[in-house]
């Protein structure tokens, strides 16, 4: 699953990072600041939000747009 997180460094500038996901941190199934993962290069943050393949891959479609 394809995601965009925001790293513990990048909180206060709320810079995303995007990547797959590896594993799942957070044990509850809500968090108010998004569930902690780690990625598959091994970034740790929370997520933000939830991407398709080719939103992560640089296209212009977002989920608030939709895709054409």
């Amino acid at each position: 699953m394809r995601v965009e997180i925001i790293l513990k460094k990048d909180q206060r500038t709320g810079k995303r990072a995007t990547g797959v996901v590896k594993d799942i941190l957070t044990s509850a199934a809500y968090h108010s600041r998004g569930i902690k993962v780690r990625l598959d290069d091994g970034r740790i943050g929370r997520v933000q939000g939830v991407l398709s393949d080719e939103q992560g891959s640089g296209d212009s479609c977002t989920a608030k747009k939709g895709c054409q």
